[in-house]
């Protein structure tokens, strides 16, 4: 594999393009596509994903050499601007046609808004008192496209909706976090390095239970004891966390606790979903 392959590979933000176009592929599984509609799903999600990783690192470089980040191919000379650019064009071109190709037209609208509110995030929002919004307006649409490119299906129900962009917004303030210093360094204002360090903690873990909660309660029915469940950790783990570190530690430990919760409203998002 040549040396820009494995670079355009690095840029496109491998683990979370995986983790969302894995949550996709589950939650069409779980709402009742076929296995075609799943690989239909997970294609477009996952061409959106890369097109939104590449933007990133392109729009990013100078910042992330002034900062000294080696592991971003672009900075450090690995890639070309001029190919992550090119990449990051065709995936999001590839993201619009196959949803309007394998899908249909309400569904292709909701991927290309999903896409073009995650793109508007690495340019202009980040740096603005907005920053959060792209997170909620992706997320949200992303539960909104499953459902609707399923043949026949209803609209989705609007506590699933809502789940999700919680669910995005508080993982902005929980991503943020690790990158606060460096991101400062460069001038970047976004909502998370407005509130603080502190600040972000608080709105990511109440961002995550409020999506654990909509999760539990939103669905027909009485909540299961392990809804419940899932809501007295997404209440308790966070803040106990935040009084066990200590200094540098604490950043790190508030970024795990609700990258926790966050990951039991990824298993609700999916188990619910079948409820549609």
């Amino acid at each position: 594999m040549s040396t820009t392959v494995l670079g355009l590979v690095r840029a496109s933000h491998p683990e979370p393009a995986v983790a969302v176009t894995v949550v996709a592929g589950l939650l069409a599984l779980g709402v009742g596509h076929r296995p075609s509609g799943v690989a239909v799903v997970a294609l477009t999600v996952l061409a959106s994903q890369l097109a939104v990783g590449w933007s990133n690192d392109r729009l990013d470089a100078d910042r992330d050499a002034a900062v000294g980040r080696t592991d971003k191919p672009v900075a450090s000379g690995a890639v070309s601007t001029r190919a992550v650019g090119l990449a990051a064009g065709a995936a999001a071109l590839t993201t619009v046609l196959l949803a309007a190709a394998a899908t249909n037209r309400t569904a292709a609208v909701w991927a290309a808004v999903a896409l073009v509110s995650a793109l508007s995030y690495n340019w202009p929002l980040k740096s603005t008192r907005v920053s959060v919004l792209p997170y909620a307006v992706s997320f949200g649409a992303l539960p909104a496209f499953v459902v609707l490119a399923l043949p026949g299906a209803p609209a989705p129900p609007a506590w699933l909706v809502a789940a999700a962009a919680l669910l995005g917004a508080g993982a902005h303030f929980a991503n943020v976090l690790p990158d606060l210093a460096d991101d400062a360094r460069t001038g970047v204002r976004g909502l998370p390095h407005r509130l603080g360090a502190a600040g972000s903690r608080v709105a990511a873990a109440g961002l995550l239970l409020a999506a654990t909660v909509t999760l539990v309660v939103g669905p027909p029915g009485p909540p299961s004891w392990a809804g419940l469940s899932a809501i007295a950790t997404a209440a308790l783990v966070p803040p106990l966390t935040w009084y066990a570190g200590r200094g540098a530690r604490r950043g790190v430990a508030a970024f795990r606790a609700v990258m926790l919760v966050a990951l039991i409203d990824v298993v609700l998002l999916v188990a619910n979903g079948r409820v549609v």
